[in-house]
């Protein structure tokens, strides 16, 4: 455990930034301008209470199975309240997301690419979730607010006959693209602008640079995959409209 002397210059730090952060926001005049403080003071207090659980839970595959499954309901939870409550959204994101999280799990472990073991089951299970969960959101929402503000374009389609998912199929494209841009550029520019933590923690851990770097590798094309088949499921749901969407807030 770390010490409380080694926390101190942390928590001092994590505190001045999220003070800029919050300044800077409130100079703008944002909205909702405490809601990064409060994500990183909830984050600091998830972690820190999934730490002291990690410690007897890694080594255990079905607490480990356990712990993704409790991180799947979240995550799951969090996309469909950025996608709207309507009935049955959750059922779809769930189905969206347990699409791209399994088939990319099932090729990771019985390709080897990664030991499949409590440990690795949880790192790589975890990050392909969170991302997944990102994807999802920003594919979804991308085509709800497309639709919205092309439904001329969309109601012409249906005036000509086309059915309701014929409508929207372009819209649906771009609104894949658009959900997979941020992890593509992320994927591109990974070692030339930013040392993922996956590579960073693997190195920290004591497993060689070359070694981390091929665990990074695989975390990054799983990361695309899964949010690949997430993205496409999850507008392939939401694609067949009758009307007007109303994007979420």
């Amino acid at each position: 455990m770390t010490p409380p002397a080694d926390l101190l210059p942390a928590l001092a730090g994590v505190a001045v930034l999220v003070a800029v952060t919050l300044a800077v926001l409130t100079a703008y005049r944002v909205p909702a301008r405490f809601a990064p403080a409060w994500a990183i003071l909830r984050g600091a207090l998830q972690l820190a209470a999934i730490s002291l659980i990690l410690s007897g839970v890694i080594t255990n595959g079905y607490l480990v199975a356990l712990a993704l499954l409790v991180m799947f309901t979240v995550a799951t939870w969090t996309a469909t309240r950025r996608l709207g409550r309507d009935r049955g959204m959750f059922g779809r994101v769930s189905a969206a997301m347990g699409a791209g999280v399994a088939v990319t799990l099932a090729v990771v472990f019985a390709t080897g690419a990664i030991e499949f073991s409590p440990r690795y089951a949880l790192a790589i299970g975890g990050i392909v979730i969170g991302n997944a969960m990102s994807i999802t959101t920003l594919a979804g929402r991308h085509f709800q607010q497309t639709a919205a503000a092309r439904w001329e374009e969309v109601e012409g389609w249906l005036a000509l006959g086309a059915r309701p998912r014929q409508a929207t199929t372009e819209l649906a494209r771009e609104a894949v693209h658009a959900g997979l841009v941020p992890t593509t550029d992320q994927s591109k520019t990974t070692g030339l602008v930013t040392l993922p933590g996956a590579f960073v923690g693997a190195i920290f851990g004591g497993i060689s640079p070359l070694s981390a770097g091929v665990f990074q590798v695989v975390v990054l094309a799983s990361i695309m995959a899964a949010g690949a088949i997430t993205a496409v499921v999850i507008v392939l749901f939401l694609a067949p409209l009758r009307v007007k969407p109303v994007p979420a807030a």
